[in-house]
């Protein structure tokens, strides 16, 4: 149980965190897993508890937007809505680094709002956690060029990676960002040419 004890709102309620282990489902998922696909039906609730998701919007003609990531002790607060109501998946998320999952069932979730007021606290958390990243996205489409939401990008997953080494490819920061691949190829070239980045086979270096 270490790992929900690291959550501020597991910590003071052991109960809590027994009846999330007995009711919940623990898997490990390696990077590139997609745990969620839009217009599926949710049927419980992720709580990482070792690695990192992202979570994606997919537009009509097959261009994603990335929102927002979930690290560990976080959960999805659109699975959270979306299962209370009986709703299909709005998003599609997908495992960012290797991670390590506590999946909780839906039906399990009123049970925890009645009983625990540590859960909803944690909810309210993750919920105005994600509104701020999401105008943090809206605010960059309407406002930033395409390069510097590029190097916001890059700079996030340093930090996510806890490495100044980025691995990933430019279809999948193209993909993150709705633009085409060329057109970051293009910028990753320019940013080395100034001294921003390094570039490598399927990695990017922050200078």
């Amino acid at each position: 149980m270490e790992h929900l004890e690291q959550i501020p709102e597991f910590r003071s309620s052991p109960e809590l965190r027994e009846e999330l282990y007995k009711y919940g489902l623990q898997k490990e998922y390696k990077a590139g897993t997609v745990i969620l696909n839009e217009n599926a039906s949710i049927r419980s609730i992720p709580i990482v508890t070792r690695g990192v998701m992202r979570v994606v919007r997919t537009e009509e003609d097959g261009r994603e937007i990335l929102l927002y990531y979930i690290k560990a002790g976080e959960s999805c607060i659109m699975s959270f809505l979306g299962g209370l109501h009986n709703e299909t998946s709005k998003v599609k998320a997908e495992v960012e680094e290797d991670a390590e999952i506590l999946f909780l069932p839906v039906e399990k979730v009123p049970h925890f709002i009645r009983l625990y007021p540590q859960w909803l606290d944690y909810i309210f958390r993750l919920y105005h956690k994600r509104f701020e990243e999401l105008l943090e996205v809206v605010n960059a489409i309407a406002f930033k060029k395409v390069d510097e939401r590029l190097l916001g990008l890059l700079r996030k997953k340093s930090e996510l990676a806890s490495s100044q080494t980025v691995q990933t490819t430019h279809e999948q920061l193209a993909n993150e960002l709705g633009t085409a691949r060329v057109v970051v190829s293009r910028l990753l070239k320019q940013l080395e040419e100034n001294g921003v980045v390094a570039l490598g086979r399927n990695k990017i270096t922050l200078l």
